[in-house]
This record gives structure tokens, sequence and C-alpha cells, in this order.
């Protein structure tokens, strides 16, 4: 069996898997939001998963964290949960539990449980992309989790918008410190902003799909924006990694409407005489990232 955690920005979730993929034990609790007592609620729910499960304690643990550490120093970076950034989180980790953990990007971790047991399987190449709070990528070829040489590969969410119109150059300001990145763009604040703009209603992202299937025109034109706008960026990485599928996850991969539409914007900008391509939802949808942790030692490359 394996313990995975899936440590979320209002969330910790901890499970153990049996060894064909089904959930033994599961817990959850909110992230305390402090260093310190976030490691401590790690550690606690560790210990209850492992009870319910009869398992021994001291066993690996795989986290899915946002951001990713440094294979350098080992210090967080790039977590949009900041008070992560510059702490060695691993090790701290490893100090209190005990035991071995690795950690990997959350959508690093969507990557490999699609492609371990969900949307992915059987494919070669599967590459994955949380649309949600915020908006990332990760990569999984031949069952193996690609970090890259400086562990940043799928790092997609920090890339700019491709093929920018007037309107939407030079883009606005990201917290990472560069501005127009995808993530202020295919996130649900993303689709957020992007309405207010247009049309002067702050709305949920939830609302604003709702109003579009209600015929509500100002909707429906932002989730068109959206959905070419996801097309254009995906073209990116259809040209330079060709993936056999597209594993889209986050609360924005459940509007159904734009996997029909997406395979032709994606080939409008691809380079190539045609594409053909597999774009689906994440099979396990909120339990990728707890599942694709507890995958880690299997996946890691």
């Amino acid at each position: 069996m394996r313990i995975g955690v899936d440590f979320g920005g209002t969330k910790i979730e901890a499970a153990v898997l049996t060894a064909d993929g089904a959930f033994s034990a599961r817990l959850r609790e909110p992230n305390p939001g402090d260093y310190d007592a976030a490691i401590a609620t790690v550690g606690r729910l560790i210990a209850r998963v492992e009870a319910q499960a009869g398992m021994t304690p001291g066993g690996p643990v795989g986290l899915a964290v946002p951001g990713s550490p440094s294979p350098q120093t080992g210090l967080m970076r790039n977590a949009n949960s900041t008070w992560l950034n510059g702490r060695a989180f691993g090790a701290d980790l490893e100090a209190a539990l005990g035991r071995p953990v690795r950690l990997a990007n959350d959508a690093d971790c969507l990557a490999v449980s699609e492609a371990r047991d969900g949307s992915g399987a059987g494919a070669r190449t599967v590459f994955a992309a949380i649309l949600g709070t915020g908006c990332g990528g990760g990569v999984v070829v031949d069952g193996r989790l690609v970090s890259g040489a400086n562990g940043i590969a799928g790092e997609w969410g920090h890339t700019p918008l491709p093929w920018s119109d007037d309107d939407e150059h030079p883009g606005p300001d990201c917290w990472c410190g560069r501005r127009n990145c995808l993530e202020l763009w295919l996130s649900g604040s993303g689709l957020q902003r992007d309405h207010q703009t247009r049309t002067g209603h702050a709305l949920t992202a939830q609302a604003i799909v709702a109003q579009a299937r209600a015929d509500d025109a100002g909707a429906a034109r932002t989730l068109d924006r959206f959905t070419d706008r996801l097309g254009r960026a995906l073209a990116v990485v259809a040209d330079i990694l060709d993936p056999d599928v597209f594993v889209l996850g986050g609360g924005l991969s459940n509007v159904d409407e734009i996997y029909g539409r997406l395979p032709p914007l994606v080939a409008r900008h691809v380079f190539a005489d045609r594409w053909q391509g597999r774009i689906v939802p994440a099979r396990w949808g909120d339990s990728s990232g707890v599942r694709g942790a507890a995958w880690l030692w299997d996946a890691a490359g």
C-alpha cells in the first residue's frame, strides 16, 4: 500500500492506496496556512490513515504540492502559497515524519495519476493541465514523470499567452513577477477577470458558465474567448511535445462544452499539415492529486 498527500491551498488530504489503486483510507483537514502547523497537520493525517488502513508506520510518502522543490537547493519555489517559497519543505517533512518523502508539483501528480489508471492510461506521452485556482502542467512519458534538468518541466502556466490579440497585449501582471502568463487567462480567477473587464459584471467562474449555458451573450463570448486561448496554449505544447493525449483537470475541466471545440482550435495553430489529438477530462477529478502523490515513488524518472 502507498501513502499520498495532496497539499492544497485550502485543504490537506492524505490517503492510502492499495496495489490496484483502490482507496483503503482517506482523510482531509483544512490547511492552516502556517508552515509549522501545516507540517504537523501532514504528520497527523498520515498517522490517522495508516491506522485506518492497518499499515505499519514508517513507509515512504508522496506529496502533491503547489510549486516545486529546486533540485539544486532543495528549497521550494514557484508556489502560489508563497509562504512555502524558500523553505526546505521536503527535508523538514522528512525530519518531522522520520521517513522518506518525495515532492512533486500538483500538476505533475495529476499527470502521474491519469497516466497510471486514468484518462491517459495506455498512452505513451501524457500532458496533463490543471485549470483551476491556478494553471499548470505535467508530463509523463512511458509511465515515468518527466521533471527536467531543473525540475520545471511542464511549468506551462507561467509561459505567456501565445498569438495574443491586440486587446490581450501586453497582458495583466502576474504574481510571479512576469505578465500575460497563462495562469492569468486559463484559471478560474482569470475567467472571472476577463468577464468583468469585458462586461462590467463580477461573477464566479461557475456563474459565468451557467449563464453561458442559459444563452447569455456576454457569458457565451467569455467562454468562447477562454476556449480559444486554451486552444492556442495547447497548440504550443503540441508543437513541442506532440503528446498522445491531453488530460485536463481542475474546476474548469468540468465544462463539457470545451472538449468538442478544442481540437479544431488546436489544429489551427499547430505547425503541421494536419493534427489529430485527444483532449479529455481527468478520470479521477479532484482525487488525481492525492492518487498521483501516492504513485510518485513508482513514477519517478
